[in-house]
């Protein structure tokens, strides 16, 4: 069954998000739920938005950093400042779980459970474990010792028997997509992202990440420590030129497959969060809210196709909104796989020009839980720069499912 939810006065305040980091690099070393507590931290800050008024926490993480993540969401309010009576929830819906978040904040708003709620998608892909689950009662004489790499085997979908990138390529079967068009469109969303960074888009969303304690009466300190040299992290890592002639000489996955590690999304390990409110709240702010939550939907697909997931998603969300395609000024759709995403806006009909126009994960990466985070905040935010009045930020989701938000600009002139 597909859902659908539609909101007449909930409102994202405003975004923000930490640099996406390549795995293994600068932010490493950083829990999950410390890169979680800094964006909640800065969230508020931005807005101005007291913790004591903050009524539900949502967070969502995939991966366990470390052996705590069953406290993640309830560390990262204690620790941003918000009351120890408030309760928080972790939510998971794999790589649509940052989408989720403002689903679930935008439900209790409507339900009347809160009126001002604190997101957060927070995802270490560094720091995914190397795990044993057949060894609680022992390692017997000789037995395979079953340690398996987490974030490699959770690209297997064990129903079909295949891996996340197979799924694109079973689209570009489907879709006719050849390697050339997967590549030119990864070059594309580097380019992209590329200019958007240089002329300061990205920074408007981004905190910087620095050696830093956090503190709570009558509790342990947690803290966030950068490895490397660097001592500030304040861009995306992964953004750099990458013309299609270095793209193309990339060795595919599969055999006769369209999909590399050139066009299929960046490792890389980062935050992000937003505050999402009723239109009380809004209205009683000086700030102007980044975007009205307009609507919600998610679509489920066949598991071996997963990632046309965002086509079904998107088609339910306009439809029952009544909001034609053309109106749609900007689409954020997440770049798991190149073949996958062109897949999605060939099925749609989706003009290009509208679509990841500041670059997208294949360019500036894929953190499972906070994807859906940066997608929506980056989709609000082109919204105004632009002066359009609709976007939709949408994503695949591995097992075979699409979700997708509708957002309004509530400053558009067009």
């Amino acid at each position: 069954m597909s859902f659908y939810s539609e909101y007449d006065d909930v409102w994202m305040l405003d975004g923000v998000r930490t640099p996406f980091v390549d795995y293994c690099t600068g932010l490493g070393a950083v829990s999950p739920t410390d890169l979680g507590i800094k964006v909640a931290r800065e969230i508020l800050q931005r807005t101005g938005v007291a913790a004591d008024s903050i009524g539900s926490v949502l967070s969502g993480n995939m991966a366990p950093g470390d052996c705590f993540q069953y406290m993640i969401a309830r560390h990262i309010g204690l620790y941003a400042g918000v009351p120890q009576h408030v309760t928080a929830l972790n939510v998971q819906r794999i790589c649509g779980t940052g989408f989720e978040l403002f689903r679930q904040a935008a439900d209790q708003i409507k339900l009347g459970y809160t009126d001002t709620a604190l997101v957060v998608g927070t995802e270490s892909m560094t720091r995914n474990p190397i795990a044993a689950f057949g060894h609680r009662t022992g390692f017997k004489l000789g037995a395979p010792v079953e340690f398996q790499d987490y974030m490699w085997e959770a690209l297997i979908d064990p129903a079909p028997g295949i891996t996340m990138p197979q799924t694109a390529e079973n689209l570009a079967v489907k879709y006719g997509i050849r390697r050339e068009e997967v590549d030119a469109y990864a070059a594309r969303s580097f380019e992209r992202a590329v200019a958007a960074q240089a002329r300061g888009f990205h920074a408007g969303e981004i905190v910087a990440m620095v050696n830093e304690k956090f503190e709570l009466e009558a509790y342990a300190t947690r803290s966030i420590r950068i490895t490397g040299k660097q001592k500030e992290l304040s861009v995306d890592t992964h953004v750099r030129p990458s013309p299609v002639e270095v793209l193309a000489g990339l060795r595919n996955l599969y055999p006769n497959g369209v999909q590399t590690a050139g066009n299929s999304s960046a490792l890389v390990d980062g935050a992000g969060a937003a505050i999402v409110a009723s239109g009380a709240v809004a209205r009683a702010r000086s700030q102007r809210p980044l975007a009205r939550v307009a609507a919600a939907a998610v679509a489920g697909v066949p598991p071996e196709i997963m990632g046309i997931g965002p086509a079904p998603a998107i088609r339910l969300l306009l439809e029952r909104s009544g909001i034609a395609l053309d109106q749609v000024g900007i689409f954020e759709i997440n770049e798991a796989q190149g073949a996958q995403v062109l897949a999605v806006a060939r099925e749609l009909g989706l003009d290009q020009d509208r679509l990841n126009v500041n670059g997208g994960a294949i360019a500036i990466g894929h953190p499972l839980a906070a994807t859906g985070l940066r997608l929506t905040i980056t989709a609000a935010r082109a919204l105004r720069e632009s002066g359009r009045r609709y976007g939709v930020a949408s994503a695949c989701i591995g097992g075979g499912q699409g979700i997708a938000l509708l957002l309004e600009n509530p400053d558009s002139t067009q």
